[in-house]
């Protein structure tokens, strides 16, 4: 199994310290509705863990919550609510998209306005040891003091210096960043050794690490708008606290989502709600749209795409209503083979993509075996359970009710009564109608199967 590491910039094999896999992946800021870019990263993500889970390690997943800073305040102070209220609405609004998602629950969930004193813990220790300074209630990270800071983004500090913003006159060095921030009037607060103030944005996930998973973890992930300056400024500050290297074996990021060529994010409002996108679309096609293409690749929003997803979806779950023939001596289907290539597609960078078109490929044998009266029972489970690896339901969105589905047969019946006898233009009207009204018949040497589309 080979993972492509950011740290490195190459593929490696992945070698965890042991049976348990650490894994930390940064989690969203509380101060609007996710979108279908936080959809791309959780997926990915959750997929490396059930695959991980298949392979036979247990992991331990811990993903965080950014519950106090700046874009919190501001939109609490917009909005009229308690920042604290504000970040509990869309963090409560998170699990229910990703339940939505079948995004399957991190182990813990710390929130950083939980984890004030292991902060304080690390800063202190910082300042003990010359890595970061006090000014105007405010202390920052001396990245000079740091030798191996760019190490990730591959960068050095005579290259970011012209690209950084202008700077507090109160930090030493324009690229030095705030692990405590002093709070200004009507700010939430916490006290500390250096008056009240509260996080900086990076010494959250560094301090949940910590407490959490130790001071060196197996997988770090996030997106790839993360790596500089969020991952960076998280490996200065933990391995410097610590002394111990590296901080996380392997970094993996994905690509990001865009529409209409721009990063898909809150800021610039460029965004599609996870909560717009359940609306039109399955939570099968929203997955099948985001792991069709290889996680590091950046993806386009496109209703066209997601529209052709469902299909999809749709042609996954035909192949498992198909009744399976167990008579003894017929021949049955081997899914021994669509199963190793699955593996070994998953195997080599986590390549969804092609995991999926080996999930297409056992489809098309399930249906043709079924047409030729073959057992395809053990071959349908294995289509599940490869799914289930991708978080695939495989279940229809909507049914008819068992009434519906009566009639919907009765039509189906009748439609081959009138085929035999030749009625071509009422069996035509009888399929066209069925059509408008989201089902679709198939005719196969056993009969008619129908199948319901309606979202």
């Amino acid at each position: 199994m080979k993972v492509f590491n950011t740290l490195t910039g190459q593929k490696e094999d992945f070698h965890p310290r042991s049976g348990v896999v650490s894994m930390y992946v940064c989690g969203i800021t509380a101060y609007d509705e996710s979108h279908i870019g936080h959809a791309m990263t959780y997926i990915i993500f959750d997929v490396i863990k059930r695959y991980l889970g298949f392979k036979g390690y247990k992991v331990k997943h811990v993903q965080n919550f950014t519950d106090i800073d700046d874009k919190i305040i501001d939109r609490a102070n917009q909005s009229g609510l308690p920042p604290a209220e504000l970040a509990i609405k869309y963090t409560d609004q998170y699990f229910a998209n990703m339940d939505a998602l079948n995004v399957e629950r991190a182990d813990v969930y710390p929130r950083a306005t939980e984890e004030i004193p292991k902060v304080i813990e690390i800063i202190q220790g910082l300042l003990a040891k010359g890595y970061a300074y006090e000014s105007e209630g405010s202390v920052y990270f001396r990245v000079r003091n740091f030798s191996d800071y760019g190490k990730l983004s591959r960068r050095n500090l005579a290259e970011m210096i012209p690209k950084a913003s202008s700077y507090e006159e109160k930090k030493e060095y324009p690229l030095d960043f705030a692990l405590w921030k002093a709070s200004k009037p009507g700010e939430p607060f916490w006290e500390s050794p250096w008056g009240k103030g509260r996080p900086g944005w990076h010494i959250e996930c560094s301090a949940m690490v910590l407490k959490y998973l130790g001071d060196s973890i197996d997988i770090h992930g996030g997106g790839q708008d993360l790596v500089f300056p969020h991952h960076e400024n998280e490996i200065a500050q933990s391995e410097s606290f610590t002394e111990v290297v590296p901080f996380a074996r392997y970094w993996l990021h994905n690509g990001l989502m865009q529409q209409d060529k721009q990063k898909m994010s809150k800021s610039t409002g460029n965004l599609v709600s996870i909560k717009d996108a359940l609306g039109r679309f399955s939570s099968d096609a929203i997955r099948l749209f985001i792991l069709s293409s290889h996680y590091r690749n950046p993806l386009t929003y496109s209703e066209e795409a997601l529209e052709a997803s469902e299909r999809g979806a749709e042609r996954l779950r035909w192949a498992l209503t198909h009744q399976a023939n167990a008579d003894e001596g017929v021949a049955i289907l081997n899914a021994e083979p669509f199963e190793q290539k699955f593996v070994e597609a998953i195997d080599d960078d986590f390549n969804t993509a092609q995991a999926i078109a080996v999930l297409f490929e056992l489809t098309r044998e399930i249906n043709r075996s079924a047409e030729q009266g073959a057992n395809i029972t053990e071959a349908q489970l294995t289509l599940l359970k490869l799914g289930g690896i991708l978080g695939l339901t495989l279940k229809e969105k909507t049914q008819p009710t068992p009434d519906a589905e009566a009639f919907i047969s009765l039509l189906a019946s009748t439609r081959d009564d009138l085929r035999q006898n030749q009625q071509w233009q009422l069996a035509d009207k009888i399929r066209s109608g069925l059509a408008d009204l989201g089902v679709t018949l198939e005719d196969t040497h056993q009969g008619t199967r129908w199948r319901y589309n309606k979202r």
